[in-house]
C-alpha cells in the first residue's frame, strides 16, 4: 500500500561526471494545482521540458520549485575567439596616439587583448542527451530524498488526523446519546410554554400534542447525526487508500461543517452548543492538516 504523501519537503541530488559537478534541488510546498518553476542555465534550458516531465511522475499537486546549478570545469564547451576587426581598429588607435603625443614604439599587443571584445568565449554546440543523462540522475536522487520526506510528514499528518477524528467521534457518540433525552425536554419546555401562553383558552389536546411534536422534530438532529457518521467513516477510509486524497478529504470537511452547524442552530441546548463549537475547532485543525496532504 502506498502512504500518504505530503506536499512540503526538500530533495538535493548531486552528480558528478568528469570535471562536472551537476546539483539539484527541490523545493515544494502545498498548492491547488501542480506548479512547476525550473531555475537552469540559460544554455540548458532546452532540458526544462523533461525536468518538468520528471518531476510530474512523483508531484500530482504542489508549487515545485527546482534549483539546478553546474560546478567544476566551466570551460566545457567553450572556445576562445580573435575579433580581428576590432584588434585592428585599437591598434590603429593605439599608433594615432602614440604619433600624436611622440611616444617611444613599444608592445601594443598586452594594450590590445584588454580591451573588451577583442577576445571572447564563445559557446560550442553540446550533447544535451548526455548532459540530460548526468542531470536526470542528480535529479532522480533529488527527488528520492524529497519523496521520503514527503513520506513521512505524510504519515505523521495521518497519525494526527486519526487521533483526531477519533476524539471528534467520541463527541459525536455523546451527542447522539444525549439526542433522546434533548427531544423529550424540548417537548416538554414547550408544552410548558404554550400552556403558559394560552393560559384559559380551551384547545384541543390532540391538536395541542400536534403541534408540539412538529415543532420537536423541527429539532430533532438524528439525521445530521447519521450523515456526520457515515462522513467520519468515509474519512477514515480515505487515509487508508494511500494515494491523493487531499481534494477529497478537503471536500468532506466542508460537509463535516454543515452538519455541525446544522445541529447547532436546531439544538438550543448550552452543552450541545459547547460541543459543537469543539466540533468546529476540530475540523479546522484537520483541515490545516489536510491542506499539506497531495
Amino acid at each position: 500500500m502506498k502512504n500518504l504523501l505530503s506536499m512540503t519537503a526538500f530533495g538535493r541530488g548531486d552528480y558528478v561526471e568528469g570535471a562536472r559537478s551537476w546539483t539539484v534541488e527541490i523545493r515544494s510546498v502545498n498548492h491547488r494545482y501542480c506548479d512547476i518553476s525550473v531555475k537552469m542555465p540559460r544554455k540548458y534550458m532546452v532540458l526544462e521540458e523533461r525536468i518538468k516531465k520528471k518531476i510530474a511522475e512523483y508531484y500530482n499537486r504542489g508549487r515545485i520549485e527546482v534549483l539546478m546549478s553546474l560546478s567544476g570545469d566551466l570551460s566545457e564547451g567553450q572556445t576562445l575567439e580573435a575579433n580581428l576587426p576590432l584588434a585592428r581598429e585599437y591598434y590603429q588607435c593605439l599608433q594615432a596616439i602614440r604619433k600624436d603625443l611622440s611616444l617611444p614604439e613599444s608592445s601594443d599587443l598586452a594594450l590590445i587583448v584588454a580591451n573588451r571584445d577583442v577576445i571572447t568565449a564563445v559557446e560550442q554546440e553540446e550533447d544535451m542527451e548526455a548532459i540530460w543523462s548526468a542531470v536526470e540522475k542528480a535529479l532522480e536522487e533529488a527527488l528520492q530524498n524529497g519523496m521520503q520526506m514527503r513520506r513521512n510528514e505524510g504519515e505523521s499528518l495521518k497519525k494526527d488526523m486519526k487521533e483526531r477524528l477519533s476524539e471528534f467521534s467520541k463527541i459525536v457518540a455523546a451527542i447522539e446519546t444525549s439526542v433522546p433525552d434533548l427531544v423529550l425536554k424540548k417537548e416538554a419546555s414547550l408544552k410548558e410554554r404554550l400552556e403558559n401562553l394560552l393560559a384559559g383558552v380551551d384547545l384541543d389536546p390532540v391538536r395541542l400534542a400536534q403541534e408540539v411534536a412538529i415543532i420537536a422534530d423541527k429539532s430533532d438532529i438524528t439525521e445530521e447525526i447519521v450523515r456526520l457518521l457515515s462522513h467520519i467513516q468515509q474519512f477514515g477510509n480515505f487515509l487508508e487508500l494511500g494515494e491523493p486524497v487531499g481534494r477529497r478529504l478537503d471536500f468532506l470537511l466542508q460537509e463535516f461543517l454543515r452538519e455541525v452547524n446544522t445541529m447547532a442552530s436546531k439544538i438550543a441546548d448550552p452543552v450541545v452548543t459547547h460541543q459543537t463549537v469543539t466540533l468546529k475547532n476540530e475540523v479546522e485543525k484537520i483541515r490545516e492538516q489536510v491542506q499539506n496532504l497531495e
